[in-house]
């Protein structure tokens, strides 16, 4: 290695390391988050609350030895060894087990360019090579001393380049920011309409109808709303409702109806998994899948011959398909394709294609309402790999309004989902350009002035 860099194990680039007990924390309803090792990913910038658990003040101050500060890099030791988050300032979290909060050396390293080498694909692959456990792996924090970096000596440099990754983190996490509430915004009209059945119990009160007990209290609270003139969507919606063995109460006139009977197709992916090859086409897999979609960046690729045959098969999701993982992470994510892709899938992703009957951003959201989820997996079987068979989907029964509904509902909606979508292609490219840069960066092959103009155009 030439002489502007020096090369450092992972060990000698930290001051210090916050690592907490390897045993489970007591934890509470409330307080403050305490995240897990799923909550650390690399495509988001600080840590995600998802199934988080809670601890009081007391154990907050008393059963940690330590807690992260801001701008501490956390690390996933176990489970997902080498993913890495940013802690932001102030810190809303704590960590138990299975991860440590670094914090760099900066007599060494700038913070910010050891988060864009941890996060580079070149570090990435050491870590998966250097961990150990089949099962679960797991990267020991005594192997830091044995993962080497060659770090430039120009600390000048060294800022530079992290701050352009981060700002690209920033902006990614911006638009992530920005669906999630886009998406809550959608999600609170459907709740309104579909889930409290605000404008049925509306009509009922008008009408002078009878309100069954399970919507007394919800038929209170609208009792005391000031309402506008919505009389374009109270017409839409029936004045009573009506007693099901499936689903209980539910309003007048909507069906509860199979999966099978709202759409025209429901099978998985590939059963067999061709050979990878360097250079292809994408095969994609639970562990690929998000919210949002797929991570192109982390399918495997499989070659020409096989990606056609595998197309031929039907193996590839067309728009507005509803995917949902049902093997490993089963129901993890449930999204709607929002364009064909150029890209097949594996047996662990569930392809619904709906009919005229249902429209598929309903579909998709009826299927995320934690009710229906907990009714869902009721039917997971596996001892080893648990999943969801399709006979299970095919049988799986909703509650479906009128189709006249559905598309007001889905015409008011609509720009939401759209703009969305397009915040989803702007992080795509966003985050190819980044890390397309940062190795080009870190090896002097791409000056700053040059990085500059590019992002320029971009």
């Amino acid at each position: 290695m030439v002489s502007d860099y020096t090369t450092y194990s992972f060990a000698d680039l930290l001051s210090n390391i916050v690592d907490n007990r390897g045993k489970t924390c007591p934890v509470e309803e409330t307080g403050l988050p305490l995240i897990a090792t799923n909550c650390v990913k690399n495509d988001t910038l600080f840590p995600a609350f998802e199934k988080v658990r809670y601890v009081n003040t007391e154990t907050y101050d008393t059963w940690f030895r330590g807690h992260p500060k801001p701008d501490d890099i956390i690390f996933v030791c176990k489970g997902a060894p080498g993913n890495v988050c940013w802690t932001p300032n102030p810190v809303n979290f704590c960590i138990a087990q299975d991860m440590v909060a670094i914090r760099a050396d900066e007599k060494i390293i700038d913070p910010k360019f050891l988060f864009a080498l941890l996060r580079s694909q070149s570090t990435q692959n050491k870590i998966l090579n250097m961990h150990v456990g089949t099962m679960i792996p797991h990267f020991k924090k005594g192997d830091f001393k044995n993962l080497y970096f060659d770090i430039p000596n120009d600390k000048v440099l060294q800022k530079q380049v992290g701050e352009i990754y981060f700002n690209f983190c920033e902006k990614i996490e911006l638009n992530r920011q920005m669906n999630e509430t886009l998406e809550a915004m959608a999600q609170a009209l459907f709740k309104s309409w579909f889930v409290d059945f605000d404008p049925v119990i509306d009509n009922a009160l008008a009408a002078g109808n009878a309100i069954p007990e399970v919507f007394a209290k919800r038929a209170e609270q609208r009792k005391a709303i000031e309402k506008k003139d919505n009389s374009n969507i109270q017409d839409l919606f029936p004045n009573e409702f009506e007693f099901t063995e499936e689903m209980g109460w539910i309003p007048k006139g909507w069906s509860v109806t199979s999966l099978e009977n709202v759409c025209s197709k429901i099978t998985d992916g590939s059963h067999s998994s061709p050979k990878s090859v360097d250079e292809g086409y994408p095969m994609a897999s639970v562990k690929d899948m998000h919210s949002w979609g797929f991570d192109l960046n982390t399918c495997r690729k499989i070659s020409e011959e096989d990606y056609h045959e595998l197309r031929r098969n039907n193996c590839n999701p067309l728009k507005n398909d509803v995917l949902i993982a049902k093997d490993g992470s089963y129901l993890k994510h449930i999204f709607v394709v929002e364009e064909d892709l150029d890209l097949v899938v594996l047996s662990s992703i569930a392809m619904l294609r709906p009919n005229n009957n249902i429209n598929p951003h309903f579909l998709s959201l009826t299927l995320k309402r934690k009710d229906v989820l907990r009714m869902m997996e009721n039917y997971v079987s596996g001892a080893v790999l648990q999943r969801i068979v399709l006979r299970d989907f095919r049988k799986f029964l909703i509650v479906n309004p009128p189709i006249d509904i559905q598309t007001y509902w889905f015409k008011l909606v609509e720009g939401m989902f759209e703009a969305s979508w397009n915040n989803i292609h702007s992080n795509n490219s966003l985050a190819k350009l980044r890390d397309t840069l940062l190795p080009k960066l870190m090896s002097g092959e791409l000056r700053i002035p040059d990085s500059a103009v590019i992002l320029e155009e971009f």
